[in-house]
């Protein structure tokens, strides 16, 4: 049974989820808009919206916090000098998404994941 447990385990071991959940956050960060099915987007959501509170205080232990999740120093730029200003009084809901098609092979539910 599931009760009261924190987050979906999408089939994959603890690495390989952590690794898809960064590589998720890359893209979403990058082109700001991205498909993919509706439970990983669910994921992605609170993994995102973590990130760009902490990133809303711009100083270099907000840095090196948020490049120790995404390893990558283009997308922590973006994210902690472009996105999240944006979102200063603000106090939660930075993503929206939008359940879009069942895909063709599995017939998934997708959803697009978006910054509002």
């Amino acid at each position: 049974m599931r009760h009261n447990h924190g987050y979906r385990k999408l089939g994959r071991t603890s690495a390989h989820r952590k690794a898809l959940l960064k590589n998720l956050a890359i893209a979403l960060i990058k082109y700001e808009k991205i498909e993919t099915s509706v439970f990983k987007a669910k994921e992605l959501q609170s993994y995102i919206e973590k990130l760009v509170t902490a990133a809303r205080v711009e100083d270099f232990n907000t840095h090196r916090f948020v490049f120790a999740y995404l390893q990558d120093k283009e997308t922590t730029k973006k994210l902690i000098a472009q996105i999240a200003p944006k979102y200063k009084d603000r106090s939660g809901g930075y993503t929206r998404i939008q359940r879009t098609r069942l895909r063709r092979g599995d017939a998934s539910q997708m959803a697009i994941i978006e910054f509002v």
